[in-house]
């Protein structure tokens, strides 16, 4: 069971059920992809999707459950912006430029995926992915 609440406790739970859930989506798909059809490409799983996607998502019960949805998302979002990486910022430092997706989750709502875009390879790196609040 996934908790709602605002407590650290809370957020300390679903932050591990989120990283739980990226170590089981690996096992299943050894290639760590999923091939995105607005891109027309693939978007790449590392461990910084799993490091920022536990961070950010995990302080939302909406967005925890958005994670669970990966597949769709990685599959689904549409591109909506393209942005630089922000300088200062160390997990952002391999990405020449960050690309803003969305998606629409039935019951949780617009979903927000960040994609990395990699120097030199433009490998597309999940990044992290949010339930974007409706208040």
């Amino acid at each position: 069971m996934i908790p709602e609440g605002n407590s650290i406790e809370a957020i300390r739970v679903r932050e591990q059920i989120i990283r739980e859930f990226y170590k089981e989506w690996k096992e299943k798909n050894p290639s760590q992809r999923k091939y995105n059809l607005s891109l027309k490409e693939y978007i790449n799983i590392r461990m910084v999707s799993i490091v920022e996607t536990s961070e950010h998502a995990a302080k939302s019960y909406l967005s925890t459950l958005a994670v669970l949805q990966l597949d769709s998302i990685l599959t689904g979002a549409r591109k909506v912006s393209i942005k630089k990486s922000k300088p200062g910022n160390a997990n952002q430092k391999p990405f020449e430029r960050i690309m803003i997706m969305e998606y629409e989750l039935f019951g949780i709502g617009k979903v927000k995926m960040t994609v990395g875009v990699r120097r030199r390879t433009q490998e597309k790196v999940q990044y992290c992915i949010t339930a974007i609040s409706n208040e």
